[in-house]
């Protein structure tokens, strides 16, 4: 029977709050990272088609979702990578296969870099790539005091429900219940300080050079009206990871966790089962 513990624990100097859902029947543990602005909750339609094969480790990275906001922390990929490795390490879960979506994508590819023999296989939902760092005029500006609050002004005039129509395809899916499990972090500004911090911090997502060393066996899932990082992200990906498959989901954006967790779920169970 799953047993699900859910608490936070302070690695690398901040506080990670995570979920970890035991199944004593495997011995394959799942470790789920969010995009940016999100937190776990993007992915609570996918766990409960997972459960009954594998342990699952959902992580809120900092400083979003209920993790800390320390502003002494580095939010650089990186750092955020050595973060999830050390509390998977800290929770005595030794190899893994792991699940990034957007953002949460980029920081599996640095585990995978940083720790290859751990990381046993990589599931990317429309993975963040190419991205290069904020651009100095940015960096600088975010040095201004209560620069904080011109993000929390950025944020509040793009808006949830707005920020959610640009990620899903089906504007149907956006309900309250999507609505506010979306804004419930940035209800306190400690977050919009941490965001300021991440700005500096960010150092752009790998180059094509480190993609092309990556071994780990990679299965991309991408949808196919996705706005935020469209499908051609997605395809050269694809080409600069040696070891990898790209499936295209129909009628999808971007959300793909909340928009298609069924097809998801299948695409993932096939692509493990025959590793």
């Amino acid at each position: 029977m799953t047993q699900m513990v859910s608490q936070a624990l302070t690695v690398n100097g901040n506080n990670v709050y995570y979920e970890l859902y035991s199944n004593p029947a495997s011995s394959h543990t799942l470790v789920m990272l969010h995009g940016f602005l999100s937190s776990s909750f993007s992915y609570r339609k996918l766990i409960p088609l997972l459960v009954k094969e594998y342990s699952i480790l959902t992580v809120d990275l900092p400083p979003f979702g209920k993790s800390g906001k320390d502003i002494s922390y580095t939010y650089s990929y990186e750092n955020l990578a050595k973060t999830v490795l050390q509390l998977t390490a800290n929770l005595n879960i030794g190899q893994f296969s792991v699940v990034g979506h957007s953002m949460g994508g980029q920081i599996s590819l640095n585990m995978m870099k940083l720790e290859p023999e751990r990381v046993k296989n990589g599931v990317l939902l429309c993975s963040s790539g190419y991205l290069k760092r904020a651009n100095r005029r940015l960096i600088y500006s975010s040095f201004i005091p209560y620069f904080h609050l011109y993000v929390k002004l950025w944020l509040a005039r793009s808006g949830v429900r707005k920020n959610l129509q640009n990620v899903v395809h089906n504007q149907a899916l956006i309900d309250d219940e999507m609505l506010f499990g979306y804004l419930q972090p940035f209800l306190e500004d400690d977050i919009f300080r941490a965001l300021t911090r991440m700005i500096r911090d960010r150092e752009g997502d790998l180059s094509q050079e480190m993609l092309k060393t990556i071994s780990t066996p990679c299965l991309l899932i991408w949808g196919e009206h996705d706005r935020v990082v469209p499908l051609r992200t997605g395809k050269q990906l694809h080409k600069d990871i040696p070891n990898s498959k790209l499936v295209i989901l129909k009628e999808a954006g971007h959300l793909v966790p909340e928009e298609k967790p069924e097809e998801v779920a299948n695409h993932l169970k096939q692509f493990l089962l025959a590793q």
